[in-house]
This record gives C-alpha cells, sequence and structure tokens, in this order.
C-alpha cells in the first residue's frame, strides 16, 4: 500500500478529502502534531521549542543554536521511522514537505485552488469576510512559502515539480478528487517493491546520520543510498580538513554506513561561515546596555568565543523582545534610561525565572548588589570585565539552566 504526504493550502477542503481518503481506506492520519511529539521523544527537545520549526518567524538566536536544523532533522528521522515501519500513513500538514530523497511508493499530493475559490469556501463555510479570508490565505500562503523554500529551494510552493499530484479540490468537487487519488493509488509506478523500500530504508538512514551530527553541533545535508553516506557542506568552512575528518569520524561507526563522502554544495562560497554549536555554552544570551560601543564589543568578543548574543539599548527593548524570543541568559546594566536595570530583572524573574540574569555594571552600589541577589540574579559584575570571567560565568549560568 502506497504512501501519502499531503500538503495544502488555507480554505482548499484539504480536511473533508482526508476524512474521506480515511473513511475509504485503512491509512492512518499522520499529522504535524503527531510527528512532533514524536521527534520530542526522540530527541529530548521539548515539542513548543519542535513545533517553532514550522514558524517562518524563526528566533533571532537560531543562527548560533540551529535550534530550527535540529528540530526538522528529528522531525525527518519521526517521519522516516513511520515510512519504514509499514504503518500506512497518510501524513497531513507541514510535515508532508520534509521527505528530502525520493521514494516512489510514495504519492505526494498537493491540494490547492485559485484566490477566487478558496475565498468562497471561508465565506460559506468558515464564515469569513471576504476581507478576513484574503488575510487569513495571504499570511498561510506566507508561512508555507517561507517553509518550502527552506526545506526545497522552490520559491513557489505549490509548484507541480515538488508533487506527484496537484487536486484543485474547489473545481472539481471532494468526491471526484478523492476518486483521483485512489486511482493514483492503484498506479503501478507507486506500488510497494522492494526498491521503494530500499528508499525508505535509505531515507531513514540519512534521518539518522543528520541526528547524530546535528546532536554534535553540526548542521550539514545527508542523503544515503545502499549505505553509501554523502554529506554536503553548505557554508564556508574556515578548516576544512578538521571538519571533514570529524564529519567522518561521527558518521563512520553509525549502523548501516558503509562508505561516507563529503561534498560541498553551492552556498559553500557564500560569506556565511560554518559554525559548529557547543552545547556547553548558551546560545541565546541577550545583552541590554545603553553604551552602544561598549556593548557592541562585547557582543563581538563574546562571539569569538563562540557564544551568540544579542543586543538591545534599554530595558523596555529588553522586555519587549521576551515577547516574541527567550533568551537562556542575560547580561544587564543596571543604570539606562527608562525602565533601570534592577526593575528589569524583577519583571524578569517574575514572569521567566528560568532566565538566568548576570549584572553587569560600572555604577552599582553594595546595596544594588544585595537588591539583585535577592531578586534572582546569577552574578553581580562590575565593569570593565575581564572577558574570561564573564565567558566562565555565562558557561556557569548554562550548566545550572541544563541541569534544572
Amino acid at each position: 500500500m502506497s504512501d501519502i504526504l499531503l500538503f495544502s493550502g488555507l480554505f482548499c477542503q484539504a480536511e473533508s478529502v482526508v476524512k474521506r481518503l480515511l473513511d475509504d481506506t485503512r491509512y492512518n492520519l499522520i499529522t504535524d502534531s503527531d510527528l512532533v511529539a514524536e521527534a520530542a521523544k526522540l530527541s529530548g527537545m521539548s515539542e513548543k521549542t519542535i513545533s517553532k520549526a514550522f514558524v517562518s518567524k524563526g528566533s533571532i538566536f537560531n543562527k548560533f543554536n540551529h535550534e530550527k536544523e535540529r528540530s526538522i532533522a528529528w522531525l525527518r528521522l519521526a517521519l522516516a521511522e513511520k515510512l519504514v515501519n509499514g504503518e500506512d500513513p497518510l501524513v497531513s500538514g507541514f510535515s508532508a514537505l520534509l521527505l528530502s530523497q525520493s521514494i516512489s511508493h510514495v504519492l505526494k499530493i498537493c491540494i490547492i485552488d485559485d484566490v477566487h475559490k478558496r475565498s468562497e469556501v471561508a465565506r460559506n463555510e468558515e464564515g469569513f469576510s471576504e476581507k478576513e479570508a484574503i488575510k487569513a490565505m495571504q499570511l498561510n500562503d506566507e508561512e508555507k512559502s517561507i517553509w518550502v523554500k527552506e526545506l526545497t529551494g522552490e520559491k513557489d510552493p505549490w509548484a507541480s515539480a515538488l508533487y506527484d499530484m496537484v487536486v484543485p479540490v474547489g473545481k472539481i468537487g471532494v468526491d471526484e478528487s478523492v476518486a483521483l487519488i485512489k486511482e493514483q493509488l492503484g498506479n503501478v509506478a507507486v506500488q510497494v517493491t522492494d526498491h521503494s523500500r530500499q528508499e525508505a530504508i535509505d531515507f531513514l538512514h540519512a534521518a539518522k546520520v543528520e541526528t547524530a551530527l546535528v546532536s554534535k553541533g553540526h548542521n550539514v545535508e545527508v542523503a544515503a543510498k545502499s549505505g553509501k553516506i554523502v554529506l554536503t557542506i553548505n557554508k564556508k568552512v574556515l578548516l576544512v580538513e578538521r571538519l571533514e575528518k570529524e564529519l567522518l569520524e561521527l558518521t563512520q561507526p553509525l549502523d548501516g554506513v558503509d562508505s561516507v563522502e563529503v561534498t560541498f554544495g553551492k552556498e559553500f562560497y557564500s560569506t556565511d561561515i560554518y559554525r559548529r554549536m557547543d552545547f556547553e555554552l548558551p546560545s541565546r544570551v541577550l545583552l541590554v546596555d545603553d553604551e552602544r560601543e561598549f556593548v557592541q564589543t562585547l557582543s563581538e568578543r563574546l562571539l569569538m568565543r563562540d557564544l551568540g548574543s544579542h543586543v538591545v539599548y534599554d530595558g523596555e527593548s529588553a522586555l519587549d523582545f521576551m515577547k516574541d524570543d527567550e533568551p537562556e541568559v542575560m547580561i544587564l546594566d543596571l543604570k539606562m534610561p527608562g525602565i533601570d536595570g534592577i526593575e528589569v530583572l524583577r519583571r524578569v524573574k517574575a514572569s521567566r525565572p528560568n532566565i538566568e540574569v548576570v549584572i553587569l555594571t560600572g555604577h552599582g552600589s553594595d546595596q544594588d548588589k544585595k537588591v539583585c541577589m535577592e531578586l534572582g540574579a546569577f552574578a553581580y559584575l562590575h565593569k570593565p570585565v575581564d572577558i574570561e570571567v564573564l565567558s566562565s560565568t555565562l558557561k556557569e549560568a548554562y550548566a545550572k539552566i541544563r541541569k534544572a
């Protein structure tokens, strides 16, 4: 029985098609939420963190912690296990685009319609006004365009080249759409064969290698074929031979790996630098200080020690920043215009007690230190600070976070 991966636009009656297919066949529905839960079990990451992979507005810290890439890798492994274990999956949602290698018995379906048909469904079946429907479609299409481009490089999420069939449900109706899909499922080209089973196993091997590498801080593309693994580096590397050696040492001992080849993709010559994530260091450091030159220099010095940081220049901006993103550690000045550091500390520890706050000030008193430590600051340091002392303090704060 062929497996189904179904991707759709908003207001395209995909839910009705899926329900009919489930009623008429013995397929088992697998949603994004199902794969997120499975990926969380496999990885130890939280479901909340993994589910953020589907959101176009990623964390500003992602270039340091590869959180989105790690989430996608574990989602891909969860999908691969479903495709190999013979569970007759019908995967519907963002996850339908996670397949990174060809499996000929997987039927890839896109359900999409023109704006007029989708707006009609939104108005008649969902109770939207036309203006509301258009806005909702635009936002949803933008999210899916970014997702598809990240995974495939294709700018058009509905491009026919990405799918085996594109179904315009609004034009032909749910019944005819289901009939067409069931007819295609009977096509000899998508039947399970020994060759297609090996393709699914290759996809699983690639996913296992990818998660093994991403768990050690590496972010490379992985492909597998009958025990041969190809790793593609798509970022500029300063010490290529050392990176190749490390990738080989991590990949070669894995089960199912007979040989490993390291290649370089088209992005290798870009200006972006390959950075391995160090899991002993915080990758979400927020610097809050109104001395712009000082804090920019500090950010650069931390980056040289593989500590990724983001800078804001006042307390209000720090609190606004945390509405959409959450640092692991905050380095906070006390004397700032507007909301001062002590008030920021008080609000942060009240609403996000898991964030460790390191006070770094040039104007604080003994009384200020006492107040800050009572409010829950992790450490109280004075300017100018020895960068090694600060780095060590950040590492200790992160160790406390990991232990918790």
